[in-house]
């Protein structure tokens, strides 16, 4: 009897080959044996001298809760419409669904959907998931249901905007290394390389692939680091991570100050210039860079949230350090417990994010490309 698994990647292989036969005219094969037409559709950087203005706008510790009111309140509260919203699609339950409604909902608000595929079963940090594990994905367990999310998303002929494994760095995530062979080098693929890392780029690998194959070009693949690694090793580093050029459109980075008030207090261009160089490295075709999350509470002296809001827009701004490099800020708007890292957590903050974000390089319109 053939396995199951052999099974399924057989079918995929097949989807491949019809799917390089026809390629020269940019179509699809359907369950149907239908020729249907898909143009690919790609979020491409803004003009020069502009940068996208976007946000996780204040959507909540579910991270899915998406309602046209907490888009509308965030944009007022902002005095700028964002260009994407940024969501959690989480695998709770060992389910993997699409995020329909959601997409739909954001589509007809007029912004662009920004899915974040998140392989856990529940909020747990810091271990082991009890079904998501990346050798899983790439043996092809969850295929049925990644096949099917793909058609959704190749349905909905809506531009998406996506990553797998959000800040794959971070040990609080169970899709980083610690948990998928950390240190380890022989017990999976090239043993020159650290197995953690490589099974994560092979299991993102995987899912970009199902969705080629699928049809769903309306998809630009994002790859998320967080500006620091959390254990600092040789096996937790960002470039091994990567999927590559191949896969993926843009480069996303985390840059958070402090969280708690116990918390080291270091500025954005701190931070950033400690991860810097990492960044740089990990695409050799220089894709685009978007900050994806970031954020800050504020510290117990008056007004140092506003000052670290303001550095951050003037270090990407022309002129500053990153100007020509980062093109998109996507802020991080929400509280939880002890950590608000709101825009408006107070009234000086919130004047120095409305001001930086008036200013007419941050665009609300994103650009697309279609081929």
């Amino acid at each position: 009897m053939i396995p199951k698994r052999m099974v399924k990647f057989k079918k995929i292989l097949q989807a491949q080959i019809i799917i390089l036969m026809i390629a020269g005219c940019n179509s699809v094969v359907t369950e149907d044996n239908s020729v249907v037409g898909i143009k690919s559709k790609k979020l491409i950087p803004p003009p020069d001298g502009k940068i996208y203005h976007a946000a996780f706008p204040g959507i909540g510790a579910p991270e899915d809760d998406v309602t046209i009111k907490k888009i509308s309140d965030f944009e007022n509260l902002a005095g700028k419409k964002i260009a994407w919203v940024y969501f959690s699609n989480n695998w709770f339950n060992g389910k993997i669904e699409f995020p329909k409604e959601n997409v739909e909902l954001i589509n007809d608000y007029g912004s662009v959907p920004f899915i974040r595929l998140m392989p856990r079963s529940s909020y747990s940090q810091q271990t082991t998931d009890p079904n998501f594990t990346m050798q899983k994905i790439i043996d092809g367990e969850y295929d049925d249901e990644l096949i099917q999310w793909a058609k959704d998303a190749r349905d909905t002929n809506i531009p998406l905007l996506a990553e797998f494994g959000t800040e794959c760095n971070g040990n609080w995530f169970p899709w980083n290394a610690l948990y998928n062979g950390a240190n380890e080098k022989k017990n999976y693929g090239d043993p020159s390389l650290y197995d953690g890392m490589e099974r994560f780029r092979d299991a993102y690998r995987h899912i970009i692939n199902i969705t080629k194959l699928y049809g769903a070009k309306n998809i630009t693949w994002f790859f998320h680091v967080n500006a620091g690694a959390d254990p600092v090793a040789d096996w937790n580093v960002m470039r091994g991570y990567y999927p590559g050029d191949e896969y993926i459109d843009w480069i996303g980075i985390s840059v958070y100050g402090q969280q708690l008030p116990g918390d080291a207090k270091r500025t954005f261009l701190q931070i950033m210039d400690e991860c810097w160089d990492e960044v740089s490295n990990i695409s050799s075709a220089g894709k685009p860079v978007a900050i994806l999350e970031w954020g800050v509470i504020d510290y117990p002296t008056a007004n140092d949230k506003a000052k670290w809001i303001n550095e951050a827009f003037n270090s990407i701004k022309p002129g500053g350090k990153y100007f020509s490099k980062i093109k998109a800020m996507s802020c991080w708007h929400s509280s939880f417990g002890k950590t608000d890292l709101k825009i408006d957590s107070s009234t000086e903050a919130l004047t120095a994010y409305r001001e930086c974000v008036s200013d007419s390089i941050f665009l609300s319109e994103p650009y697309f490309i279609t081929n």
